[in-house]
């Protein structure tokens, strides 16, 4: 179990200009500087290291994977071989974050800066290096942008990030969305760390799960960046069920996103089957979500900041629409007498779940993997490390969202849309 201090890099890594959320957005329109881990120096013209290089190609027609191969045979894959715009220079003492927004080669650093931070958090609560699950073909990831792509998405050896289009004909390109490329890469660790089931096993809980995990990924990076736990905490005095933040993922606007971590949904929704494993991932994420506030909360109660009837009546009141009105005032009481407690206690409990999901993805098995034996393996991780603290927390939230109770169904096929057991996230060169 390792814990992620901010430490590892300070002053000695490359630095780079990072968006928390998208810059559309008014509380985050201003770029954060950050280091990685790449020591200052290390980062090339692209940028590139010695993990993943950044280009931007000049009339790429098709998206890698199952697009068409200009070179007519297999699979599309890298290394793009046509020409590129000019590449993000590092400055003489070797970092990016002199790169200003609105051109490609901050948009190149912003996405190599954005995956990169993300593989350094997720190294520490691993506490070793993550192998590229394509390592054995290729030794580093492509990180490219696509703007006629409508997605984003990683598979054998690429990260391509398209964008999307406005009503009022505007862009936003997802290399300056932190969220999208931290779920991408949350992609490439449960490929690395779970591994990929045989083919053709229409498995929804795997799907569901990956997509549960991705998100999660992007959640607890996001955490990472000293704005937003300040935004989240300022906005909601500790209130996490309130609409916030750290709640919406992938957010195309104000008042709009992909999907929500705070949700009400359960497994019985899915016992006829599902359509899209998003959908399936929340009552996984959801119960994440929840644990994630317990432990938060007993944080607070450890620290003095919440009292013990305040904890129990959030216990009792989760879920209810009357949350936020009968709770906010002791919210609000408590996080003015101490924002610094509160802070503390929400980076715990951020490192809690961080560092726990590392140790029980290890265990899973992707050809079994199920949402009952994802709760199994973090009880066995928190019997480990604190003797079984946290699992009346763990067991609760699983089955406050069905998961042992019910199965999902099969997948239900939907005209113009594939699973990703069929897409080219999965698919692997014979």
């Amino acid at each position: 179990m390792s814990f992620y201090d901010g430490s590892d890099t300070e002053g000695t890594g490359t630095r780079f200009k990072l968006f928390p959320q998208p810059p559309f957005l008014e509380a985050f329109q201003e770029p954060e500087i950050i280091e990685v881990s790449s020591p200052a120096g290390s980062v090339g013209p692209g940028p590139e290291d010695d993990r993943m290089y950044t280009i931007f190609p000049v009339d790429k027609a098709e998206p890698y994977g199952i697009g068409a191969n200009p070179d007519g045979d297999g699979m599309y894959l890298p290394p793009w071989k046509g020409e590129i715009l000019p590449p993000a220079l590092p400055d003489a003492e070797g970092h990016f974050d002199y790169l200003e927004p609105g051109t490609p080669q901050f948009e190149a650093a912003h996405l190599f800066g954005s995956a990169r931070f993300t593989m350094d958090v997720w190294e520490i609560y691993f506490d070793r290096p993550i192998q590229w699950h394509f390592k054995d073909q290729f030794e580093k990831l492509e990180l490219t942008m696509l703007p006629s792509l409508d997605n984003a998405l990683i598979g054998w050896g690429f990260l391509e990030a398209g964008g999307t289009h406005t009503e009022n004909n505007g862009f936003h390109p997802y290399s300056l969305n932190f969220d999208i490329v931290a779920h991408e890469i949350g992609h490439a660790v449960v490929y690395s760390e779970v591994g990929l089931p045989v083919r053709n096993l229409d498995n929804g809980e795997y799907y569901g799960f990956h997509e549960s995990a991705a998100d999660l990924v992007a959640l607890i990076t996001t955490l990472h960046f000293p704005s937003v736990v300040e935004t989240i905490l300022n906005n909601t005095s500790g209130n996490l069920y309130t609409m916030n933040k750290l709640s919406r993922f992938a957010e195309l606007s104000p008042n709009k996103q992909i999907r929500l971590a705070a949700n009400n949904r359960v497994l019985s929704e899915f016992a006829d089957g599902y359509e899209d494993e998003h959908d399936l991932a929340q009552p996984l994420t959801g119960a994440m979500f929840d644990i994630l506030v317990d432990v938060f909360h007993e944080n607070l109660l450890d620290a003095g900041l919440m009292s013990p009837e305040m904890e129990d009546l959030s216990d009792k009141l989760e879920g209810n629409p009357q949350y936020s009105s009968i709770l906010q005032a002791a919210f609000d009481n408590n996080f003015a007498r101490n924002p610094e407690g509160f802070r503390d206690a929400l980076l715990q409990a951020r490192d809690y779940l961080g560092s726990y999901l590392a140790d029980a993805w290890q265990m899973l098995d992707a050809d079994m993997l199920s949402y009952l034996g994802v709760g199994r393996a973090l009880l066995d991780v928190d019997e480990e490390i604190t003797r079984g603290r946290y699992a009346k927390i763990i067991e609760n939230n699983f089955l406050m969202r069905e998961v042992g109770l019910v199965k999902p169904g099969p997948r239900i096929p939907k005209a113009g849309k594939e699973g990703h057991s069929a897409s080219a996230r999965t698919l692997v060169p014979e």
